[in-house]
């Protein structure tokens, strides 16, 4: 089946429009997912005080680059 087929049916209007709200729908659960898991291994980590609440701060001014580039970089240099 063509995608002009598709579309004369009317498929083509009705599931495309769906697919793209699934699709943002995962995207945006997995972000705050990321976002969230990114607060709790900064609460829980063993930065000093002060440096977490700049990684908090980081996080809530730019949640999704905060949170990547704390488990990029800030959760590395943890020492154990």
């Amino acid at each position: 089946m063509s995608l002009l087929a598709l579309n004369d049916s009317g498929l083509l209007t009705t599931v495309l429009p769906i697919l793209l709200l699934v699709g943002v729908a995962v995207v945006s659960l997995v972000a705050v997912v990321l976002i969230i898991a990114a607060v709790f291994s900064i609460l829980t980590s063993r930065v000093d005080g002060a440096m977490k609440v700049v990684w908090l701060i980081f996080v809530c001014i730019a949640p999704l680059i905060g949170a990547v580039l704390w488990f990029l970089v800030g959760r590395n240099r943890v020492p154990y």
